[in-house]
């Protein structure tokens, strides 16, 4: 089913847009989710959460793009759930690791979590990925976004791991010196 008929059945209150959903989005969601929690019922938790918060969203917003609407939640449920949790590393610390690296670019050294939520240093952040060159980018948001190790992106661009570990660095320098510019630091 198109993503504009599964959002009109959500603002139609159908039952039938959740089962839409875990249909199209259900194994999308869960390889999200999958990889910050990295424990299956987390992981399956966050998703069914997903789809009751994306419920409660529909009649407010219309998703021009369903499956980052959908994917967007599902993080944020993720990492709430490893935060709200005994602070205990989850994944060999890959997500703390990810996120602790970008502390070093982010103003004041602020919990990124947090601070990554400021709707205007989300669009700096946007603005500064789309003008990396390609592997660049896709490395950054492997690692940021989906919080993967260092050697699955390696393997994913076929590079590598330090070429990858490498690239990281001199990206969050240039992250640290693009957001100086633009006044964040």
């Amino acid at each position: 089913m198109e993503d504009a008929a599964i959002v009109e059945l959500y603002w139609q209150r159908s039952d039938q847009a959740i089962a839409e959903t875990e249909q199209k989005y259900g194994r999308y969601c869960r390889s999200i989710a999958g990889r910050i929690c990295r424990r299956a019922e987390d992981a399956e938790e966050c998703v069914s959460d997903t789809w009751f918060r994306a419920w409660n969203l529909m009649p407010d917003k219309r998703p021009s793009r369903l499956s980052v609407f959908l994917g967007t939640i599902t993080r944020s449920l993720a990492l709430d759930r490893i935060k709200a949790e005994t602070r205990q590393k989850r994944g060999g610390g890959e997500t703390d690791l990810a996120l602790d690296e970008l502390t070093e670019c982010l103003p004041g050294g602020e919990d990124p979590a947090r601070v990554v939520e400021d709707r205007e240093l989300e669009a700096a952040l946007r603005h500064f990925v789309a003008g990396l060159p390609e592997e660049e980018k896709r490395a950054f948001v492997l690692r940021y976004w989906h919080l993967l190790p260092l050697e699955e992106i390696a393997r994913r661009l076929r590079i590598s791991p330090g070429k990858t570990k490498s690239m990281l660095f001199r990206t969050r320098k240039k992250l640290r010196i693009y957001l100086q510019k633009e006044g964040y630091c």
